[in-house]
């Protein structure tokens, strides 16, 4: 876990292995422990630390972990490659997301601190 500070706005970067998840719970409990230990509310997570059951809307996993961000007033950008997904209703959840201001999937860390920084 690193906190890195852009135009006085603080961000939590979580890489691969540091958090795996796969269920809405357990995500929240853990993205809820990063925001009380570091005190952010901007959190940055690699793709490869989120099981592909997020990446399926029918799950609704995706949903119930943004819904229950969105009320703890937490921030979050997710990183990594997403061009191998193809279900359009994925690829309009992130265009929606990305046209928002409190989640984003992006290519880069780098991408992801500059959403949660310039928003």
């Amino acid at each position: 876990m690193e906190k890195v500070v852009k135009n006085n706005i603080e961000v939590v970067i979580i890489e691969q292995n540091e958090m795996n998840i796969k269920q809405a719970t357990s995500a929240i409990d853990a993205i809820m422990d990063i925001k009380y230990q570091t005190n952010c509310s901007n959190i940055v997570i690699d793709k490869k630390c989120i099981g592909e059951d997020f990446f399926q809307l029918s799950t609704g996993l995706a949903g119930e972990i943004f819904q229950k961000l969105t009320n703890y007033h937490i921030r979050l950008a997710i990183f990594g490659d997403f061009s191998m997904y193809t279900s359009k209703a994925l690829k309009d959840f992130i265009y929606e997301s990305n046209k928002g201001k409190n989640f984003f999937f992006v290519d880069t860390q780098q991408q992801a601190v500059e959403k949660l920084c310039n928003v």
